[in-house]
């Protein structure tokens, strides 16, 4: 087939695409199935793009733009876990309201025309508690999780019936009409079946089983489980799976998980993929027979209130998502996912109909051809080294750089290449500004607007309890609270000079001597036990000891993760300094209270009385701290900046925006200015924010404010300054591009390829995202070979156009959006004998 025939081929699939993707939200199918290649939608197959978004880690109203995002950007499935712990806190008793909407969300997916793949688990992983079970299930007489118990089968069938019910009941499995096409059972038991034992296979056949009998009408998957029984479609998960193989040849290659980043932890760097390498592994996964694809997470969101595990995994569940914690694009990851999402569905007629045929082009080169009878072929090149090459196939020479995959859709010209980057970059900022405060007293200054109350070190209670020994503390607090109290009185010989020994399963605890604070020890997500030697002084006689030990969200993954405690679990020892003689405190009686007294007290809601003086209270651990602000002006996303506070949670208008601990500060190494793409990616290969906070600024949901007389409160556990908090406000206002003469064409160029086979040339395009926005300045233009990767860093080369600035600015100024040439009939000839590129920055307003 020519190039002019093949120019028609890739105008006619382009339409096809744009078609498919207007009408998408006209009709689900009602029967789903599957063979060897795809899933399949009322008797036809599918290449499906999809995008993990959790529905308590947003708010209903984000919902809707988030999901409108996530269509734009090409995907066609929306897949969720179901979070146990949240809709079911206590047996029987099941909430379903606001962010904990399932079906809501649902159908707020489906309104959009997009399909959702629905993961029941109920084991969810996650970052999330506990794993997503309720801490309640702990406490059945008998139970062991996870594995071929009676009881815990029973309780998983129950809610994952219910579940299925709940979905029946308002039409949502495509079976009935509605978007959900898929559902899951388990996850990642692949992982950690072999720890236990003879119940592993018992229990994942009996989950198989127990899942298709529910009868939602759509196919069911195992993630991580190669040994899933039919009909189950076993699934990968990892930042590359183009080397899975289904378990059958009947099963599709589905991918459930591939990691747009990593989540963080406090205490740690922050983790980022580069843009390049992730839409290598997608094009790889295609190119290798893959044909339904999920990044985790497409949109990451916010560990709202005590929702996340770990332990010590951040409140921020960003994950270098495309779509960022506040809903904003994240570019140019995600437009540069868009284009790959839409060079492969230009591949869709020939990906659906056969299996590739792979072959080596030398070492790291690889071809895979999808060539039908009817005369339809699409390729895929990949080069999986670290250097650049050209290749010959089908007597065409082709640019590969290095690490990256170009899709051919004709088997003939290029509508992509993973490594090159058309789509624009964004440099969103967060803009900062004091509290506005609703209680404005000029004469008193910043202390009228706050007041304070201090929570009682040790036992406040009524419902304290004594008992002999150290009892551990989730089987104590059943995860109540983060806080639990362990208090004993201990009469003494005149010597007063002391070391106190404290152990403890984490993963932080204070201890304080007569109620003075005399120490803390502070874990990391990497400790399974703590200690710490604290100095104790100590007074003859009778002397008390209290120590608060904290928790940091439980453990989420691992065999028996659930066997797992925390708390000060001993032993404790009081060791004298001058005569070397111990006493072990661990089998004393000791006074044991759940929980903070202010939080029996309602004082994250703000409605108790509370103390106003006329200095601020400051850096004193155990605080409670309120006061009433004015919203931020605009629309804008909103967070809080925690610069001058220790350690706690905070709660606007009741609502609990999370644990903040801004003092945990990364590691001072170990981060890039610039990651490399080229090369296998893990999780710490690319880490920025070093020697800083691992979290700094907090998000708060602008539908959880009101104009003016917000409440704020905030448990100030380990000292700090209220009167420093700020907003911070989050806005684009720079967008960027970097495209080069040997970019090859956007993808909606291919619809301009005329019947004589003539090509449109490379083009910059900018587009300012806000709604009122338009680019009212051109910051940087250089059309040459100017250098510089990132939005903000381009700088010029030796080689330049001197008219670049005026002719972007012409072509630019004032407008949403302009497109340019790249070419030398726009910008002139700077220089010959190298590849020009134009970078432009823009400042939109």
């Amino acid at each position: 087939m020519g190039g002019k025939e093949r120019g028609r081929s890739l105008e006619s699939q382009f339409l096809v695409v744009l078609l498919i993707l207007g009408t998408i939200s006209a009709v689900f199918g009602a029967n789903v199935t599957y063979d060897h290649r795809a899933v399949v939608i009322d008797g036809k197959r599918r290449v499906l793009v999809s995008g993990s978004i959790h529905y308590p880690r947003s708010t209903p109203e984000m919902w809707p733009d988030i999901v409108q995002k996530s269509k734009d950007g090409g995907l066609d499935v929306i897949e969720t876990y179901v979070f146990w712990n949240i809709h079911e806190p206590v047996r029987g008793q099941y909430d379903f309201e606001g962010r904990k909407d399932l079906v809501k969300f649902v159908k707020t997916v489906a309104d959009a025309g997009l399909f959702v793949h629905l993961r029941i688990g109920p084991y969810v992983c996650a970052e999330w508690n506990y794993g997503g079970f309720p801490v309640w299930l702990h406490f059945i007489p008998g139970i062991q999780l996870r594995t071929d118990n009676e009881p815990f089968k029973a309780e998983m069938q129950r809610f994952t019936a219910m579940i299925v019910e709940l979905m029946k009941q308002n039409s949502l499995f495509a079976s009935l009409g509605g978007p959900i096409i898929l559902s899951q059972i388990e996850n990642e038991y692949g992982n950690v079946a072999s720890q236990y034992g003879a119940g592993a296979k018992p229990y994942i056949n009996w989950a198989a089983s127990m899942a298709t009998s529910l009868g939602t009408g759509v196919p069911w998957v195992m993630c991580q489980q190669g040994d899933a029984p039919d009909p189950i479609i076993n699934a990968c998960n990892g930042f590359y799976c183009d080397q899975f193989t289904p378990n059958s040849n009947n099963k599709p290659k589905i991918w459930t998980e591939n990691w747009s980043g990593w989540f963080l932890s406090f205490g740690g760097a922050v983790p980022y993929r580069p843009a390049e390498d992730l839409a290598f592994a997608v094009a790889r996964f295609f190119m290798r027979g893959g044909t339904f694809q999920n990044y985790y997470m497409y949109h990451g969101g916010t560990n709202f209130g005590r929702t996340s595990g770990g332990p010590f995994i951040t409140t921020s569940y960003d994950y270098d998502s495309p779509i960022d914690e506040y809903g904003i694009l994240r570019q140019p990851k995600w437009g540069h996912l868009r284009d790959v999402h839409m060079a492969i569905k230009l591949c869709e007629e020939a990906l659906l109909a056969t299996d590739p045929s792979i072959s080596s082009l030398g070492s790291n080169l690889e071809a895979a051809i999808y060539e039908t009878g009817s005369g339809s072929c699409s390729a895929f090149l990949a080069n999986t080294g670290t250097s650049d090459v050209t290749v010959t196939f089908n007597g065409n020479s082709y640019q590969l750089p290095a690490w990256s995959v170009s899709i051919l859709p004709d088997c003939n010209n290029v509508a992509l290449n993973t490594a090159k980057i058309n789509a624009i970059s964004t440099d969103p900022r967060f803009t900062n500004e004091p509290l506005k405060y609703s209680l404005e007293d000029a004469s008193n200054g910043v202390s009228s607007r706050w007041s304070w109350l201090s929570e009682p070190v040790g036992i406040s209670k009524a419902n304290a309890f004594t008992r002999t020994g150290l009892l551990e503390q989730i089987n104590t607090t059943a995860d109540k609270s983060d806080y639990m109290w362990y208090s004993l009185s201990i009469v003494v010989p005149d010597e007063s000079q002391a070391v106190l020994h404290v152990e403890s399963l984490g993963h932080v605890f204070h201890a304080f001597v007569n109620k003075k604070l005399s120490g803390s020890k502070v874990g990391n997500n990497g400790n399974s036990r703590i200690s710490a030697d604290i100095s104790a002084n100590l007074v003859p006689g009778r002397n008390t000891i209290d120590l608060l030990s904290v928790t940091v969200g439980l453990q989420n993954y691992g065999a028996y993760f659930d066997k797992r405690g925390a708390g000060i679990t001993g032993p404790v020892i009081l060791k004298f300094s001058s005569s070397g003689s111990t006493i072990d405190l661990s089998m004393q009686e000791w006074t044991y209270q759940v929980g903070l007294k202010g939080e029996d007290d309602d004082f994250p809601s703000g409605s108790s009385s509370w103390t106003t003086q006329p200095k601020l209270l400051k850096n004193k651990p155990l605080t409670w701290y309120k006061t009433q602000f004015d919203a931020p002006i605009g629309n804008d996303p909103v967070a809080l900046d925690f610069t001058g506070l220790g350690k706690g949670e905070a709660w606007v208008n009741g609502q609990s925006i999370g644990r903040y601990w801004p003092t945990y500060i990364s590691p001072g190494s170990g981060c890039v200015e610039s990651c490399n793409y080229r090369g296998s990616y893990s999780s710490s290969k690319c880490l920025k924010n070093c020697g800083k906070p691992s979290q700094q600024l907090y998000h708060v949901p602008r539908s959880w404010l009101r104009p003016s007389l917000n409440t704020l409160v905030l448990f100030e556990e380990v000292g700090g300054d209220p009167a420093q908090l700020s907003f911070a406000t989050r806005r684009v206002t720079t967008v960027c591009a970097h495209v080069s003469e040997s970019h090859p064409l956007p993808i909606s160029a291919w619809t301009k390829i005329s019947e004589t086979g003539t090509r449109p040339r490379p083009m910059l395009s900018l587009a300012c995202p806000g709604p009122d926005q338009v680019i009212s300045s051109i910051n940087f233009a250089s059309f040459g070979n100017p250098s510089g990767g990132t939005c903000g860093g381009y700088s010029h080369g030796e080689c330049r156009s001197p008219n670049a600035h005026s002719i972007v600015q012409e072509a630019c100024m004032g407008l949403k959006n302009c497109s340019i040439e790249v070419t030398v009939d726009t910008f002139g000839e700077p220089c010959r004998g190298v590849v020009r590129s134009l970078a432009v920055e823009a400042s939109c307003a």
